[in-house]
């Protein structure tokens, strides 16, 4: 075979609960929704990303909607499978598999198995790479904050992602000390759903839930500039009809109390299992947090006030672990020791 039709052609893919990232070296290439659509007779695929998500919690009987991953790992292997390929093709504009790849570096959580992280190897076996990689994520974000991770020097990342928060210490190109809660974006997003249920006797979507978390979410009631309430649509589990009801920030703030308070405790338990010495980098440097959810109104502020560490949030925490990946993947050679074969 002519290795030399492996020139350029290699991927980073950040595989998450909600979104999926593609991007080659230099440029990012498709940035997706994490869902795909089955046609419910014949399994052939009628939709994946953003088309798949607007037909979520929409679709009739005929259309089988999937949401592949769960706490940040593969759940449907079948689907997860056929909408990486999906998505690799949208990245690939049209362009053969048949050539193959030089290298393939995808993103998977640190507290992940051996069985997870067999399950994502196999569903990146069908693009035929020379090398396919593992980066943990924590780590990939790391480097896509700018961090040099090599150096002798404590660096505090905490992800929270769509169905997982990691919250990782680095040194040395490694892990010295690491939490992992199941509470992440999908969290938030079942709790005001099932607060709607309970207190208002009102059924919304999850799609909906995401909207209130993303217009007027936040974790504390004293913020600079708080958004104006909206107007959540659902159906009133007692009469079966259509109904409105007004939400503003300060009942967001209570419904994720419980949900954001778990993640500053296994921030403490971390920050207490960690060296000394790196506790004294951290005490200097602060903690990075990126992810998803990092936007969350109120944030920096609530974890600065009961930590009482600097707190810096990514201003492009969605595309962290996604630059982190594709630097990885502009010199495998130099991140070796962090790439999982």
């Amino acid at each position: 075979m002519n290795f030399n039709l492996f020139k350029n052609k290699s991927l980073a893919i950040d595989l998450g609960n909600n979104n999926t990232l593609v991007s080659d070296k230099d440029n990012l290439l498709v940035s997706q929704p994490s869902y795909i659509v089955f046609d419910a007779h014949n399994n052939a695929v009628k939709a994946v990303g953003d088309k798949a998500y607007s037909m979520f919690e929409k679709n009739h009987e005929e259309l089988r909607p999937i949401k592949p991953l769960k706490g940040g790992v593969i759940a449907d292997y079948d689907s997860a499978s056929r909408m990486i390929h999906e998505l690799i093709k949208q990245a690939n504009r049209g362009t053969s598999f048949l050539s193959g790849y030089e290298n393939i570096i995808s993103g998977i959580p640190y507290s992940t198995t051996e069985v997870e992280r067999r399950a994502l190897r196999d569903a990146l076996g069908q693009f035929n790479a020379r090398h396919t990689y593992l980066l943990y994520e924590p780590l990939a974000a790391a480097l896509g904050l700018g961090l040099d991770i090599r150096e002798p020097e404590g660096k505090m990342v905490i992800d929270i992602g769509g169905g997982i928060t990691e919250i990782v210490i680095i040194s040395l190109s490694g892990i010295a000390a690491f939490q992992s809660v199941k509470i992440a974006g999908d969290t938030f997003d079942e709790a005001i759903q099932d607060h709607f249920r309970r207190t208002y006797n009102m059924a919304i979507g999850l799609k909906t839930a995401e909207q209130v978390k993303i217009k007027v979410g936040a974790v504390q009631n004293d913020l600079k500039e708080a958004p104006a309430p909206m107007m959540v649509r659902g159906k009133d589990l007692m009469e079966g009809i259509p109904v409105v009801r007004r939400v503003d920030h300060a009942e967001v703030v209570y419904i994720l109390e419980k949900s954001v308070a778990a993640i500053e405790h296994a921030i403490i338990q971390t920050l207490e299992t960690c060296p000394p010495e790196l506790a004294a980098d951290i005490y200097v440097n602060g903690i990075n947090i990126t992810g998803g959810n990092a936007y969350l109104r109120g944030l920096k502020e609530r974890f600065e006030s009961r930590i009482k560490l600097p707190v810096h949030i990514d201003p492009q925490a969605l595309l962290s672990v996604s630059k982190g990946i594709a630097k990885a993947l502009q010199d495998p050679k130099k991140y070796q020791s962090v790439l999982v074969a």
